[in-house]
């Protein structure tokens, strides 16, 4: 075990009479022994490995030896590790970076950026995500184009696109060669340059690996051409049941596990507790901060809403939320412990019930009464589908092709229906009954150009109808895509607009919001509503642009 192929022969060659059978053995087992080089790239590191497998060690008593040991064969007689080579450094993270870089540098919509990306800044983050998504679908695409959120210019969207092309020119150097150094440095450790001569396959693994650049790097380091299959076998399954079936042998490590080993690792489990305790506070913190922010948000929002005449109008409470607004984005916000936090969110729920005693009062009241009309309600639409499937008209059971006037009047009537039930503030079955009336929509046939536009112009009503009852069920994304077909069926609809803009204001997407303004009031330019929401839309805005100065201020002075 262990021993050159050439110190087993000259071995055989003094034996006796069993010379020649045990030499032709040899030969055997020199012929079946097969070279494989393993590249791994993994996220952040990197391995580079050259096995001999196969054949056994040439000694029989060891081979049998290693079956008695519960059937599993011996590593040292079946496997040896002819080299390895590992980078701590190399990864396909550097691939990430070097995009991320590319694009703050040279993006158009990033200029004004490269004061405030900083690493840990939500921006950065995004980017970088957006960076490891573009990667990905180079792995598979010759190009692609990815679009990040809100990074650009006044928080627009901004698209990355990229090819193979620019991958290989940001990471040739950084990347692809100095993989290339690896497989060189374990060829050199392996024996040189005739360990490959007879190389039986080349495993890769690791997400990195996947890109078609590294694939290259690696045939180019063995001297192959672009047609030489690189394996894929080593799984995450079959790498985690290699190393299971390694036997532990403590005769054959240099390690000695001393008093000093053990503190250093329980100080590094202590320092990884600590971290992951770090990493749960900060998640709290977060969702006490985002419940703040929302909290205020509503307050401000519902001198708006049925019950809004009943909320102070002082300049105290307008002080309060302004106050507590700015705090969010203080120092001493970001450097507040999770018990802090908590405490802040209890004083500000307290302040809240003081101020605001009737307005919560009344809308306590009003969730109490929609629960009961809930409740009341759910058993009179449970019998009433119980009456219409016995009579045949159960929505997802009627295929009937009706006249035109028949099938126009169940819609109007499940109009007529959700219409009451929402005046009644009976917003879920009021929605559901206006998705029935669309439903029935569908089922028209054969329309004249009259019959169509009069279809049109009812699809556009109840689009905007169960878009506004999704906005009282605070539902904005079923909202916003019930605007969308409002406006598929009229462009020019400046109600959609309007409450599109609504939808957009609520989710904090003042930009797109002003977008939608600004078409609506090119058709209707007095339209009071829409001067209204313009206000609110524009106060948000010049308040974002404040509190961002504020931030890059505090993080570059």
């Amino acid at each position: 075990d262990g021993q050159d192929v050439d110190d087993v022969v000259v071995s055989n060659n003094n034996s006796n009479d069993s010379s020649n059978d045990d030499g032709d053995e040899q030969k055997k087992t020199n012929k079946q022994k097969k070279t494989v080089l393993v590249v791994e790239m993994g996220h952040s590191r990197s391995c580079v490995s050259i096995l001999q497998c196969g054949g056994g060690s040439g000694n029989k008593e060891e081979e049998a030896a290693s079956q008695n040991q519960n059937d599993i064969p011996s590593s040292n007689n079946n496997v040896q590790v002819l080299s390895s080579v590992s980078s701590a450094t190399l990864g396909a993270a550097m691939i990430d970076m070097a995009l991320f870089h590319h694009f703050q540098s040279n993006h158009p919509s990033l200029s004004h950026t490269t004061t405030f990306l900083t690493p840990k800044s939500r921006p950065a983050q995004r980017l970088m995500e957006g960076c490891r998504k573009l990667k990905h679908i180079l792995s598979m695409l010759p190009e692609g184009n990815v679009t990040v959120e809100t990074i650009g210019k006044n928080d627009t969207d901004v698209s990355l696109f990229g090819n193979r092309e620019l991958l290989k020119q940001l990471c040739q150097e950084s990347v692809a060669n100095k993989l290339k150094s690896m497989i060189a440095a374990a060829v050199d450790e392996a024996g040189g340059i005739d360990v490959l001569g007879d190389i039986g396959s080349v495993e890769i693994t690791g997400g990195g690996t996947r890109i078609p650049m590294i694939q290259d790097a690696v045939r180019q380091a063995i001297g192959k051409s672009e047609d030489f299959v690189l394996s894929k076998s080593l799984d995450d399954t079959s790498l985690a049941f290699g190393a299971s079936l390694l036997p532990i042998d403590a005769s054959t490590t240099n390690v000695e596990v001393t008093a000093e080993h053990e503190a250093r690792r329980a100080q590094l489990l202590e320092e990884e507790m600590a971290m992951m305790e770090r990493d749960v506070q900060m998640v709290r913190k977060d969702e006490i901060r985002n419940q703040i922010e929302s909290h205020i948000l509503e307050l401000r929002s519902a001198r708006h809403s049925t019950h809004g005449s009943l909320l102070p109008s002082s300049d105290e409470f307008a002080s309060y939320l302004d106050g507590n607004d700015d705090w969010l984005f203080s120092d001493e916000c970001e450097n507040a412990t999770v018990e802090e936090m908590e405490e802040k969110w209890t004083q500000i729920q307290g302040k809240t019930q003081e101020f605001c005693a009737d307005y919560l009062a009344a809308t306590q009241a009003d969730a109490e009464r929609k629960e009961k009309e809930l409740e009341d309600e759910a058993k009179r639409a449970a019998a009433e589908q119980d009456a219409e499937a016995g009579d045949g008209e159960a929505e997802d059971h009627d295929t009937r092709r009706l006249p035109f006037k028949r099938r126009m009047e169940i819609v109007l009537k499940n109009k007529t229906e959700a219409n009451e039930l929402f005046s009644g503030k009976n917003y879920q079955h009021a929605a559901a009954r206006y998705a029935k009336a669309l439903s029935h929509c569908n089922k028209f046939f054969d329309l004249s150009p009259d019959q169509q536009n009069e279809v049109n112009e009812v699809k556009l009503s109840l689009y905007l109808n169960l878009a506004f009852a999704y906005i009282k069920l605070e539902k904005l994304d079923n909202a916003f895509l019930q605007c969308n077909e409002a406006l598929k069926c009229d462009a020019t609809s400046v109600k959609a607009l309007y409450r599109r803009a609504t939808v957009l204001y609520q989710k904090r997407k003042f930009d797109e919001a002003s977008k939608d303004l600004d078409e609506a009031e090119k058709l209707a330019p007095d339209d009071k509503a829409l001067k209204k929401l313009r206000v609110l839309v524009e106060k948000q805005m010049t308040k974002q642009k404040a509190k961002e100065k504020a931030m890059a201020k505090k993080m570059f002075g």
